[in-house]
Parts: C-alpha cells; sequence; structure tokens
C-alpha cells in the first residue's frame, strides 16, 4: 500500500464543490484540521450554521474521495460551524461549534478499522437518560444509550490527581456489588485503561460493524488505546476529539448495562463539553487531592458540571493520607479535610476518601487493580462504599431529568 500525502487528500476534494458558492472546498478554505496517521486522514469542513442539513451530502461525497485514494485505510470528516454568542460581535472566546455534522460521523472505513456507521438511536430509558441538548445558536440531540440505565463521569479539574485509577476502580467495585457495568476511558490524548484493565488487542466487529468492547475482570471496557499503539501520540483538533468521543459511545455494542462508568479527560476543554453537552450523563463524580490548588482545579469541573446541568454526585479525595505500615499513624502529606471542607462550601457531598498507597499504584500498574487483587483490603473497601453511593444516587434515588439548558456567559 502506498503512502497518502496531504497534497493528495487536497487534490481529492477539490472535485468536491460547496453548493452555495460553486466552488471546490479547498478553494474556498473550508477544509481545516487535516491529520494524517498510519493511513488513517481525519479532517474538518468549515460551514455556516444555517446550512448544516445541506452540507451533510458534502461531507459524506468528501469522505468517499479521500476513502477512494491509494494508501488510506479510514477517512473521518466533521462539520463544524462557529458562531459569536448573541450581543458579543467579534468576540473568539464566545464562539461556539454546532454539532449537527459531528453527530452525523464518519463511516467510510474499511480494512477492519474499529469505527463504523452511526446506528439509529432509541429512545433514552432509566435515570441517566435526558433529552436533547438546547443552546444558543443551534440544538442538539442528545447520544442516547437505551441498553445503559445509568451513565457517571468520574472527572477532574486537572491531571495527575489519580482520576483513571479512581475510575476503573469504582467500575470494579460496583461489578463486585453485583451491577453490570462498563468503563469507558475517554482520554483521547492520554488512554490508559488497556494497561490498568490487563486487557489489549484491537476490538472486534459486529455484522453491524459496531466495536465489541474489550472484557476484563467482569467488566465491558472500551478505549482509543485499543485502536492506537501505546507509544503513538494522537495529534488531534478539537473536532477529532469530539468525533471519536462520540464514536466510542454511539459506535460501540454496549448491550445492557446498570452503569458506564466515563473517565473523563482531565480539564474542562472540548472532550469535557462534548461529553457533558451530548452524553446523558446521570452525574459526575469529581476526583481531588486536599491541597488547596487541586481543589480550585475541581471547582473549576463541578462549576461546569452545573452549568450544563449535570448533578455533581459529590467530590472524591485522592491521596487522602498515608498510613503508615509499621505505626498505623495517618500522615496528611497534602493537607487534611480540604476535600470535606470544599464539598462543604460549594453543597455537595464528600463520597470518600482514598489513601495514598503504593499497593494502588502498584496494582494499576499491573493490570490488575487493587479491588481485584486485594479485594478484602481496606483500600477496596473504601472504593466500594464511594462505589455504593454513587449508586444510591443514579440508580436507586435517581429521576429522569430534563434537557440541560446551557448558557453563555
Amino acid at each position: 500500500m502506498s503512502r497518502v500525502t496531504e497534497d493528495s487528500i487536497y487534490a481529492a476534494l477539490r472535485n468536491i464543490l460547496d453548493p452555495a458558492s460553486g466552488q471546490d472546498l479547498v478553494t474556498r478554505k473550508m477544509v481545516t484540521g487535516l491529520v494524517v496517521k498510519d493511513g488513517n486522514v481525519g479532517f474538518a469542513i468549515e460551514i455556516d450554521p444555517q446550512t448544516s442539513h445541506d452540507m451533510e451530502a458534502v461531507r459524506k461525497r468528501a469522505e468517499q474521495a479521500v476513502l477512494a485514494l491509494d494508501g488510506v485505510s479510514s477517512v473521518t470528516a466533521v462539520l463544524t460551524a462557529h458562531t459569536e454568542a448573541p450581543g458579543d460581535s467579534g468576540s473568539a472566546g464566545k464562539m461556539q461549534q454546532q454539532a449537527g455534522g459531528a453527530q452525523q460521523h464518519g463511516g467510510g472505513h474499511r480494512h477492519g478499522h474499529g469505527q463504523g456507521h452511526a446506528q439509529g438511536q432509541g429512545q433514552g430509558q432509566g435515570s441517566g437518560q435526558r433529552g436533547g441538548d438546547q443552546r444558543r445558536g443551534g440544538t442538539q440531540q442528545a447520544i442516547q444509550m437505551p441498553g445503559v440505565r445509568a451513565i457517571v463521569a468520574v472527572a477532574s479539574g486537572k491531571g495527575g490527581v489519580g482520576k483513571s485509577t479512581t475510575a476503573a476502580n469504582l467500575a470494579l467495585a460496583a461489578a463486585r456489588e453485583g451491577h453490570r457495568v462498563g468503563l469507558l476511558d475517554a482520554d483521547i490524548y492520554g488512554p490508559s485503561a488497556p494497561r490498568m484493565m490487563g486487557v489489549s488487542g484491537k476490538p472486534e466487529l459486529t455484522e453491524g460493524k459496531r466495536l465489541i468492547p474489550k472484557e476484563a475482570h467482569g467488566i465491558k471496557v472500551m478505549s482509543m488505546g485499543f485502536l492506537v499503539d501505546e507509544d503513538t501520540p494522537t495529534v488531534w483538533r478539537g473536532p477529532m476529539v469530539q468525533t471519536a468521543i462520540q464514536q466510542m459511545l454511539r459506535d460501540v455494542e454496549w448491550g445492557e448495562l446498570d452503569l458506564l462508568i466515563v473517565d473523563m479527560p482531565p480539564g474542562t476543554g472540548d472532550a469535557q463539553l462534548t461529553l457533558s453537552q451530548q452524553v446523558p450523563l446521570a452525574g459526575a463524580a469529581i476526583v481531588t487531592t486536599p491541597q488547596d490548588l487541586a481543589l480550585t482545579d475541581a471547582n473549576k469541573g463541578l462549576n461546569m458540571f452545573r452549568k450544563v446541568d449535570v448533578p455533581v454526585l459529590g467530590f472524591i479525595e485522592n491521596m487522602s493520607y498515608f498510613q503508615c505500615p509499621s505505626c498505623g499513624e495517618r500522615h496528611h502529606v497534602f493537607a487534611e479535610g480540604g476535600g470535606r471542607r470544599e464539598a462543604a462550601r460549594l453543597g455537595t457531598e464528600l463520597l470518600g476518601e482514598i489513601p495514598l498507597d503504593i499497593v494502588i499504584r502498584e496494582t494499576s500498574d499491573g493490570g490488575n487493580p487493587v479491588v481485584v487483587a486485594h479485594p478484602e483490603s481496606p483500600h477496596a473497601a473504601a472504593y466500594g462504599n464511594i462505589a455504593r453511593r454513587i449508586a444510591e444516587q443514579v440508580l436507586d434515588g435517581g429521576a429522569t431529568r430534563q434537557a440541560p439548558k446551557i448558557t453563555m456567559s
């Protein structure tokens, strides 16, 4: 197979016309964010938001034109549009992306790549489902997952606080409680679930070209790490990240689940907003450490979820203390009680405190998290208590929520 080049891709896209102007997409400078990696191609087509429905056919033709090139194994094209927030002309910080094209995402894949066509969506059900998102400048319809009772985001305002380790152990703890559980590693740039859960290899496909999640320790797992090599960086722009997350939700055969735990990327950027605005989240648990700097970032995450009408289930204070194995005394390495005080101040609850312990790190690095490796340990008990509290909120006492109202300040 010959190697595809950017020049050949642009040449193919010169044959695709913009119906409004009669000029080709390249001449009109509508093609942005082109990424080529090992035969996988991604790009965005900038459009007027008022023409999103008309341009879907153009997007499909563009995808097929690039897919026909020798050396191309998969193509993902998305439609993007930027509009100014009302009353704030010229402010780049107020621009928002319309998701009409991104939700109708690329399906022109071949050679076994695990990203297929979007399937028909059923009606949401269970405590975690909600309707379409509404925001200024357009209306989005949330990704519906009718077989999943509740989707819970495990998030953090910054990296390095142990969010992924927490998400994996919570998923396993919930499974130990008898729930049917899935774990979605939504950190596109730094996927860690394959190593942490001790599973690898590319997912197989159903006859309908949907990805079959991997299974590890009794739960279903999906991660971008199954689709790219561990040492290969994911160099994607915002629209590509959004589309990848949508595909890992909508194009995966999750089946019937009580809980889908989503390991969110750190921060409050495009990926977080995509999940918060388009996925029927039943709630979000925010991982922090006790020190003030981490709590400040955690507050940003909490405020983001509240702004898009996603219930905040509470804080999880990770690395809360170190318990000396010799004397049994607790040492608060990163300050004491910060998570509890901040949760009380912000009107949420402290779901639990996880100790700083080398066993948690070693078992996660080894693909056998502590909840599985040492199920009777105090660490596993701490994760179990948090998992039970989350299940109580989203499964036992949760109620169907209305569509979120997203405001732009």
